[in-house]
């Protein structure tokens, strides 16, 4: 997709992005309270970072369960989105790209939710992000990593179009092409009214649980626990979706 940058995805969702993961919340992701007492829970009394902070849907109720929260962003827009909340303007923010981890000092837990980590757009990216991150856990440290399982079969000769609402004015519209040898999907959100044509582009490199867990171990570190879900539930062949646990040995 050319043209497209590390903040292009948070400069054009930034508008509606509380408000679309909002309409998913319950089928397809879980709530912020939900992933936020899980995060308090693998945080253990020490300092959280996340990758790709955005609008802060995640580090507002982490940092409201006493978890101090650093973040990360390309975009200025997500972030003057979170800016905007309450608490927004006391969680400090480096902007950046994520995969750099260009922040100083070291944290008990490292997170990058929602499928982000495949907004790194090529494996290079993706293991070097890996590897950031275990320069800055502190020994027995977590990262954890919630993506979707890979599932090629939805595309058909290379493509997808699929009809994601409709209403009396309007229809939202999801138009995608899959280069299965980059590992790549490039999508547009069409959003169609009687004012006019918006596009909200992703680009996204998806990797396997396994090839995940590679990168992994090149980085030091050593999977703990794997969910298909943040309120624990088991990983099965048929997990459409998964939380993995990465840690840092403490010795």
């Amino acid at each position: 997709m050319e043209g497209y940058e590390a903040s292009t995805y948070g400069d054009r969702w930034a508008e509606i992005y509380d408000a679309w993961v909002a309409s998913v919340t319950g089928r397809r992701v879980a709530t912020p309270e939900i992933v936020a007492e899980r995060l308090a829970e693998l945080a253990g009394g020490g300092s959280a970072l996340e990758l790709a902070i955005g609008t802060g849907r995640i580090a507002l109720p982490l940092a409201a369960r006493g978890v101090q929260v650093h973040g990360i962003d390309a975009s200025e827009a997500m972030v003057a989105r979170l800016r905007e909340k309450p608490g927004g303007d006391r969680i400090p923010v480096t902007m950046g790209d994520f995969a750099d981890v260009a922040v100083d000092g070291s944290f008990f837990l490292v997170y990058v939710v929602f499928n982000t980590l495949f907004a790194l757009l090529t494996q290079e990216d993706q293991v070097r992000c890996f590897a950031n991150v275990a320069a800055h856990l502190s020994p027995g440290g977590a990262f954890v990593v919630e993506a979707f399982v890979p599932d090629v079969t939805r595309f058909d000769r290379g493509q997808r179009v699929e009809a994601l609402a409709t209403d009396l004015d309007e229809a939202h519209l999801e138009v995608s092409l899959h280069d299965p040898v980059g590992q790549r999907v490039s999508s547009q959100r069409v959003v169609l009214t009687e004012e006019g044509t918006r596009f909200y582009p992703v680009n996204l490199r998806y990797a396997w649980p396994s090839e995940l867990d590679l990168m992994a171990r090149l980085a030091g570190l050593r999977l703990r626990d794997r969910w298909a879900g943040w309120n624990g539930e088991p990983f099965g062949a048929g997990s459409p979706a998964h939380v993995s646990v990465y840690e840092l040995p403490a010795g």
